[in-house]
């Protein structure tokens, strides 16, 4: 099953990635994304960068390691307790 959600989400992201001109040209600019990403552009590498990070989040999960990632970083929150 992971495998399929990993697969779905690595296809998400890489078109995310690849058609972040033509969300940007449909669905307009994302303010936030105009006043601090502008000199790198913009609401298109907003897009970009989540589709990027839809990627890296689809493969850790597809590939089982992504309760180890959540693990490692919150555990500082929870010694000495088990979890």
């Amino acid at each position: 099953m992971n495998l399929l959600i990993g697969l779905i989400g690595i296809f998400i992201g890489f078109l995310l990635v690849w058609k972040a001109n033509w969300i940007y040209q449909n669905f307009g600019k994302i303010d936030w994304a105009e006043r601090h990403l502008s000199s790198d552009g913009g609401t298109r590498l907003l897009w970009k960068l989540i589709g990027l990070g839809i990627i890296i989040i689809s493969t850790l999960l597809m590939f089982g390691l992504m309760g180890g990632i959540i693990t490692a970083i919150f555990s500082p929150f929870f010694r000495g307790r088990n979890i």
